[in-house]
């Protein structure tokens, strides 16, 4: 049967009404449904506060290391080389290691931003002493300008810039560097034929500026001064300010600034009558040496680029603004942690591949270090190794023993093991020890100081040709990775 037109347009119009009336339906269960999700809805039951979830990340360059238990201390004890020292078990939290020991060419990343840092605030002071409070945005500095003095009469302040300028926190002060932030969008000039004015030639070169208030000290050795001709930076200006939180005073500490600049002097200063000024001039700086070990840094300056890791990581999250995951402070490993780590999983091993020997069964060596009587061509290197050489051990971690020994965190003492903790042991740093523990041995050293459980120590503020370091950083939450665990008994 055919409907009429008349009774089709019936049809079709009641099914458009039925249409909206569903729609508005379900328009107000939705609503009435966002409306109950918003209110207190745990109808008195612990659900606890609603939070972010957390994926961990591992950071570039790093393995991770599974929390485990090991026997702590030699597998074949030396009554006269390790002096019958105490076993102990102990267990480890998981983290991250570097994978590597940091290199000349992540040094340099480190000191390349202290140095921008040193020079850009200097700038900036000489820039807002010169401009002053006055509006001058044709001046060649006026890019350099502390930020905060950008906020012109007529801008709108947030209630905090108020709140802190009604209780006289706000106001900006040229020396203390909290008060205000650098411009880091603009570049630095360092070629002279670039220089923005006089004055910015007067800053870093030394001297006196036409418009300038004060004699500059400057950042740069004339080219008739240094050994090579060329006009060099005056690395003792490359200073990192940081601070760290006292445990005992439950305080902050004072800022210290620390020159991160390698001392490579060492490679004369470590052996006498012995020439290796070639390694002095080129191998911080050189490109052919950058993915080798830095060396020359003190136990101090390896602290300060942990902290600057931090900060600079950090520092990139926070400009994300939204979901902000500040990350677990970068950090030198506790001599446990390193001992643990360069075991690889292997109970009992001697050495990171396990040992007891230091070549494998083609007689090619396993590490970088002084084999035989004194023979330090070898093993076919005569210094340092690049540092990605040879096999790494199980947990993935290259040169745990030789190519340069490793600042840990932990003060020395001669019979830690009769007293340390069994979870997560370690000797805080004191002023009354500066003897930090070093470990792993390196290109200079016997075979002995190769050995994972073999320790040894030096004064906090020395540097040595022979000496580099490695970063951690703690594992949040509990690793997951318990079946690829090798110290696993069941």
């Amino acid at each position: 049967m055919k409907l009429n037109q008349k009774c089709y347009f019936r049809v079709q119009l009641f099914i458009i009404k039925s249409t909206m009336h569903v729609k508005k339906l379900f328009f107000i269960i939705s609503a009435t449904l966002f409306f109950f999700s918003c209110s207190k809805n745990d109808r008195g039951e612990l659900i606890g506060v609603k939070s972010n979830k957390f994926f961990p990340t591992q950071p570039n360059g790093m393995v991770l290391i599974p929390s485990g238990s090991f026997t702590m201390g030699p597998s074949n004890p030396n009554a006269a080389l390790d002096q019958n020292p105490t076993l102990k078990t102990v267990s480890i939290k998981a983290f991250y290691m570097d994978e590597t020991e940091i290199t000349n060419s992540e040094y340099r990343q480190f000191v390349n931003w202290v140095r921008d840092s040193v020079v850009r605030h200097e700038i900036t002071k000489a820039a807002y002493e010169k401009i002053g409070e006055e509006i001058s945005e044709d001046d060649p500095l006026w890019e350099f300008m502390p930020i905060y003095n950008r906020i012109e009469d007529g801008d709108e302040k947030s209630a905090y810039q108020e709140y802190l300028e009604e209780n006289g926190l706000g106001i900006l002060d040229i020396e203390d560097k909290s008060t205000y932030r650098l411009n880091w969008d603009n570049k630095i000039s360092w070629d002279r034929s670039d220089y923005l004015d006089a004055n910015y030639a007067a800053i870093l070169e030394g001297g006196i500026g036409p418009d300038l208030l004060e004699d500059y000290e400057g950042f740069f050795i004339p080219a008739d001064s240094t050994p090579n001709g060329l006009r060099a930076f005056k690395t003792k200006r490359i200073k990192y300010s940081f601070r760290e939180f006292d445990l005992d005073k439950n305080k902050w500490g004072d800022y210290k600034e620390i020159e991160v600049y390698p001392d490579t002097t060492v490679w004369y200063k470590d052996f006498n009558y012995s020439y290796n000024e070639p390694m002095h001039n080129d191998y911080f700086w050189h490109d052919a040496y950058s993915d080798y070990p830095v060396v020359g840094v003190s136990w101090e300056q390896a602290k300060a680029f942990a902290d600057w890791r931090t900060f600079y990581k950090n520092q990139h999250n926070r400009k994300k603004k939204k979901d902000i995951q500040l990350v677990s402070r970068y950090r030198l490993p506790t001599e446990a942690e390193w001992e643990y780590a360069a075991r690889g999983g292997i109970e009992r091993a001697e050495y990171p591949w396990g040992g007891p020997y230091t070549y494998d069964e083609k007689g090619c060596f396993l590490a970088n270090f002084k084999p035989e009587r004194g023979d330090y061509a070898a093993d076919q290197i005569l210094y340092t190794a690049e540092a990605e050489s040879y096999w790494p051990n199980d947990y993935g971690l290259y040169n745990m023993s030789g190519n340069v020994s490793e600042w840990t965190d932990s003060n020395y003492e001669k019979s830690a093991s009769d007293f340390i903790a069994g979870i997560n042991p370690n000797i805080e740093g004191d002023n009354n020890n500066s003897r930090k523990v070093v470990r792993g041995g390196s290109w200079k050293d016997v075979a002995h100081f190769l050995k994972v459980s073999t320790r040894d120590y030096e004064y906090q503020n020395k540097k040595r040709s022979y000496i580099g370091f490695r970063t951690v950083q703690s594992y949040l939450g509990e690793d997951v990775g318990f079946q690829e665990n090798p110290n696993k008994i069941f």
